[in-house]
């Protein structure tokens, strides 16, 4: 028999005091890794279960692309959250890491801006405008990932509708300043001013979880973060500019992108097409009507006046491109 090289040996006494200390037989373990199987890829990704899961509702081969890319935005959206997760769980938090978290999530959201050309450029319009009625009353507007993204990084007065955000204020419960919330407006049906299906759907469905998320993440959001920290880390120049690129990203330029689509899309000889579901998208989604910023106190008044008004310039420089 082959004489046990001395760092195997040593490996297998560590292994041993670990599994020791957890009342557990090592030699079992390794039974286990003896009859285990070699991983693979395909199988650690679970590929095959991936790739099943693009199911377009019509024939038109451009719905494969409309449905891949949402999917690809929601894994994204997943890994934003994982990272606001552990700046909300730090005890200790520091400048240092908050900022090497920031540098993860600009880098999330800045992949999902440069990448939205697959939706403004990438389909054929009129495929577009036909699968698009086989989705009712489905709509992005119903991306839970991305309210959570925003209950994460901001407390909920933050997220009322600009114009009436003086009203409220911490002092109010969790449950009223969630009722008042800007994204619930997009979806009001147009014609009628009625909550659209959409939006029945998406409350009946989340509500419970957005009103959860948003009492345990009380005073704990990455902005009551940044408040909490210590004066001289509060100052910390890369810091902020890693708080302000977030909140441009997500609140100006991720928004842009979506105007570009529905630009691209839903207008036609100067009239408006309805986006699905009724969401009321020209006053949903334009930056400069909204004014949403997760970190208010880090912006002068003249840069909220300008906030999100390049996007007139940034959409006519994109059509005269087409």
């Amino acid at each position: 028999m082959n004489e046990i090289k001395p760092e195997i040996a040593e490996r297998i006494l560590l292994l041993e005091e670990k599994f020791k200390n957890s009342g557990q037989d090592m030699g079992s373990y390794l039974d286990g890794l003896l009859y285990d199987k070699y991983l693979t890829y395909w199988d650690y990704i679970s590929l095959d279960t991936l790739l099943s899961l693009q199911n377009p509702k019509t024939h038109f081969p451009d719905e494969e692309i409309f449905v891949t890319y949402h999917q690809i935005t929601e894994l994204y959206f997943k890994l934003i959250l994982h990272e606001q997760k552990q700046i909300i769980a730090s005890e200790n938090l520091t400048a240092a890491f908050f900022t090497e978290k920031l540098i993860r999530l600009n880098r999330y959201v800045r992949i999902l801006i440069n990448s939205f050309d697959v939706m403004i450029k990438g389909m054929e319009r009129e495929q577009f405008l036909k699968f698009r009625m086989a989705l009712l009353p489905a709509s992005g507007f119903q991306s839970a990932q991305f309210r959570m993204i925003e209950i994460n990084a901001t407390p909920l007065q933050h997220l009322i509708p600009f114009k009436e955000r003086h009203n409220f204020s911490s002092e109010n419960n969790i449950e009223e300043l969630y009722e008042n919330i800007y994204w619930k407006r997009g979806g009001i049906d147009l014609s009628t001013g009625e909550k659209t299906l959409t939006l029945k759907q998406f409350e009946l469905r989340y509500t419970p979880r957005f009103l959860r998320i948003a009492n345990q993440v009380k005073e704990k959001t990455l902005y009551h973060k940044y408040l909490q920290l210590p004066e001289e880390e509060k100052n910390n120049p890369i810091l902020i500019e890693g708080l302000r690129n977030f909140d441009t990203n997500i609140n100006i330029n991720w928004l842009l992108m979506h105007m570009g689509a529905a630009h691209r899309y839903l207008n036609k000889d100067n009239k408006t097409i309805s986006a699905t579901g009724g969401t009321n998208w020209k006053e949903f989604l334009p930056p400069s009507f909204q004014k949403n910023s997760f970190f208010p106190n880090l912006w002068s008044e003249k840069e909220f006046d300008n906030w999100g008004k390049e996007w007139v310039t940034h959409m006519f420089n994109s059509q005269k491109q087409d």
